[in-house]
């Protein structure tokens, strides 16, 4: 009788029984938080998609986050294309791609939306979209926004998510930060509220820029928010920094933001908000 098999050890039906267990597990079953690292079921994330340790907004699209803000949205400038102004290789192709399937033009979706009896101007940057970065399809969306909300006396609502200006756009894209300041600044001069939510990640000229010019600037917990990266800081000035250095909440305790927003909060504090600062200011 033959007791030892070489083509069948007991490590070898371990891993092929592992592997079938495996294989009866359903895809994305279970879920870590990037930022506390706690282990749980994807269906606990609710349709927040935030963690139910840490309330750590988890980066969604555009699409999915309109679905549980707003009562109503009318989309603006679905037709602006980017003319690739650099011929960058490759990139016509990629905003192709990504257009197909985020169903967005570029890395903004702008429009007006109501919540409650509140109507107002309303851009959410896509992360999923190059990381949301700024182009100049992005700045133009943005810009328009304002100049919408300034035409017809209405409050602007814009939720930030980006790693920085688009690398593939060059001065284009550095162009943007201040014509949008420019629109910021007319609709500021018109008495109108601007209120910004910082999400996760709003780096580089977003947040040199747009994202630092609001009236009343809230955040999702633990968004990480600066303008260069750790690495960036840490080779430049030779030192070690801190581990919350850039989150929202060092931030809040610096003075830059008024507030931490967990998302299931953010519809009725928004609401709040256009109610009691929406109308003109003084």
């Amino acid at each position: 009788m033959k007791l030892y098999d070489h083509n069948n050890t007991l490590s070898e039906r371990h891993i092929k029984a592992n592997r079938q267990a495996d294989r009866q597990v359903p895809d994305r079953m279970w879920v870590e938080c990037p930022h506390c690292q706690k282990t749980f079921l994807a269906k606990q994330l609710t349709s927040f998609t935030s963690c139910p340790n840490c309330d750590y907004g988890f980066r969604i699209s555009a699409h999915r986050r309109l679905e549980w803000l707003v009562d109503d949205f009318q989309e603006f400038d679905t037709d602006l294309q980017t003319t690739d102004p650099l011929n960058f290789p490759g990139y016509p192709e990629k905003i192709t791609r990504l257009q197909a399937k985020t169903k967005l033009n570029d890395s903004v979706w702008t429009g007006e939306a109501t919540i409650g009896a509140e109507k107002f101007a309303l851009g959410i940057m896509d992360p999923t979209f190059i990381m949301g970065s700024l182009g100049t399809i992005t700045g133009e969306k943005i810009t328009r926004l304002f100049e919408y909300a300034t035409k017809h006396q209405e409050a602007v609502v814009l939720f930030t998510a980006s790693g920085g200006a688009r690398m593939q756009e060059g001065i284009h894209s550095l162009m943007q930060m201040a014509k949008i300041s420019q629109a910021i600044a007319e609709h500021a001069a018109a008495r109108l509220l601007y209120i910004v939510v910082l999400t996760d990640p709003t780096t580089g000229g977003v947040t040199a820029s747009f994202a630092m010019d609001g009236d009343v600037t809230l955040a999702e917990p633990h968004s990480l928010v600066g303008f260069a990266g750790r690495r960036v800081i840490e080779q430049t000035i030779h030192q070690r920094v801190p581990d919350d250095l850039q989150s929202a909440e060092n931030i809040l305790k610096h003075g830059f933001i008024d507030q931490i927003v967990k998302r299931q909060d953010e519809k009725h504090t928004i609401e709040w908000l256009l109610k009691v600062g929406g109308e003109q200011r003084e």
